[in-house]
């Protein structure tokens, strides 16, 4: 989530035909981007041990809340699983079993068809025989359609296991971004709650000087161009940096009334974002310049 940081901005003269070299383009502050992290479960927070002003790596753990109750549940599961799979067993066994005596009957069926050509049998016995197997055949049909039942048992116990995973997995928040800790809204053991921020993390090695320009400026500058940004070093200097304008608004808007003069509120001027690799020096909320 970007945030947006209400700037006090100020329009400066265009100083670029006047030869003054010290005066600054635009003025803005800088902003980060910034994410808040909440919990996605409800319980005891076990681990919150980073601290504030702490660099984060991206997926890297920030919060492991309690587990426990999950694991009893998936155990749970576990267990129902397995007592299942152990009727898929003895109906394998059962088919198995039929199967033997199929193959047993398909012989005295096979010597009962030579017996009754030789008339040493009769058409009773040889049907009987058939009939034996037709039934052993259907109960077969009859397991199989019972071990798909089981099965099908199974697999909705494997969804509910695959769900505590998940609910365990979402009990370690982790970092969606790599950046730094600014703050921190929870402490460890304390209780927390689904939808609950826990932390806010800003990605500070690239941060964006949100400038604005009048007209007259939109010609000195372009999308993806490069332009020096500065900031405050001491009383009298200034720190530069390298900045490339990420962005040029599409329309233009009124002065922000909060810091401009009666006169000035009805000048027009366009939002310009310039990105600038952060050193460290550059904070959110630091007024910067930008000269194009």
């Amino acid at each position: 989530m970007r945030t947006g940081l209400i700037a006090i901005i100020s329009i400066a003269l265009f100083a670029g035909c006047s030869g003054n070299g010290d005066q600054a383009d635009a003025y803005g502050t800088f902003e980060a981007t910034e994410v808040i992290v909440s919990a996605e479960t409800s319980g005891r927070i076990l681990k919150f041990d980073v601290a504030k002003g702490s660099e984060i790596a991206k997926g890297e753990q920030i919060v492991l809340v309690d587990t426990t109750l999950f694991h009893l549940q998936k155990d749970e599961i576990d267990a129902g699983i397995k007592s299942i799979s152990t009727r898929i067993g003895s109906v394998n066994a059962q088919n198995e079993i039929l199967n033997q005596q199929i193959a047993n009957l398909n012989i005295n069926i096979e010597r009962t068809e030579n017996m009754l050509k030789n008339e040493a049998a009769t058409q009773k016995q040889y049907d009987d025989l058939l009939g034996q197997r037709a039934v052993l055949q259907k109960q077969i049909v009859a397991n199989s359609t019972q071990r798909a039942s089981i099965e099908s048992e199974i697999s909705v116990y494997k969804t509910k296991r695959a769900t505590m995973d998940e609910q365990i997995n979402r009990c370690s928040v982790k970092s969606p971004l790599k950046g730094t800790l600014i703050e921190k809204y929870a402490e460890e053991g304390e209780l927390t709650g689904a939808g609950r921020p826990l932390a806010k993390i800003a990605d500070l090695s690239v941060i964006k000087l949100k400038v604005y320009v009048s007209g007259a400026q939109l010609g000195s500058i372009k999308l993806g161009g490069q332009c020096t940004v500065r900031v405050d070093d001491g009383d009298t200097g200034y720190k530069t940096f390298q900045g490339m304008i990420s962005h040029i608004a599409e329309k233009a808007e009124f002065t922000p009334k909060i810091i401009q003069t009666k006169e000035e509120r009805v000048t027009l001027v366009y939002a310009v974002t310039i990105d600038v690799a952060n050193d460290g020096t550059m904070k959110s909320g630091m007024p910067g310049e930008a000269i194009f």
